[in-house]
């Protein structure tokens, strides 16, 4: 039950990404050039997607655990580190040079964009050698 509940989640978010065109890389590029061809709609999608979350973390938090899980998995640090300003710098320059973040350009696999391919496959291959780029440079230790 809990792989369906998974895919029907999976599939509205994926509805939602469409009906809001964040599948179109255009759409962001085009919020990010504020000094050219400017569309604000992003902001609305944002902002509606903040007000959902926020909303439900304040419902569903009061329960003493998920109806499909036995606990809430939830970031258990808050520190500001190296690897989380580095790779929120590598996300941004990533999603500001192809229009995509990781959702939309799953999402965006049905429509057959050449670019979605392109994207997801560079993101598996980032997330391939991730692991290895997080050690690069610590000394290496027998044992």
């Amino acid at each position: 039950m809990d792989k369906i509940i998974a895919a029907a989640a999976g599939l509205l978010f994926g509805a939602g990404l469409t009906v809001s065109s964040m599948v179109n890389p255009m759409k962001v590029q085009n919020f990010l050039d504020v000094l050219g061809a400017w569309d604000p709609t992003l902001i609305f999608v944002l902002g509606g997607a903040l007000v959902v979350t926020a909303a439900g973390y304040a419902i569903v938090l009061q329960r003493p655990k998920p109806l499909f899980a036995n606990r809430f998995y939830l970031p258990s640090s808050s520190a500001i580190n190296p690897h989380l300003i580095g790779g929120a710098i590598i996300f941004g320059v990533g999603w500001g040079m192809s229009g995509f973040c990781p959702a939309p350009a799953i999402a965006s696999l049905v429509f057959g964009y050449p670019e979605s391919f392109v994207f997801v496959a560079a993101m598996a291959l980032g997330m391939a050698l991730a692991p290895n780029l997080m050690n690069f440079g610590k000394p290496v230790t027998d044992g």
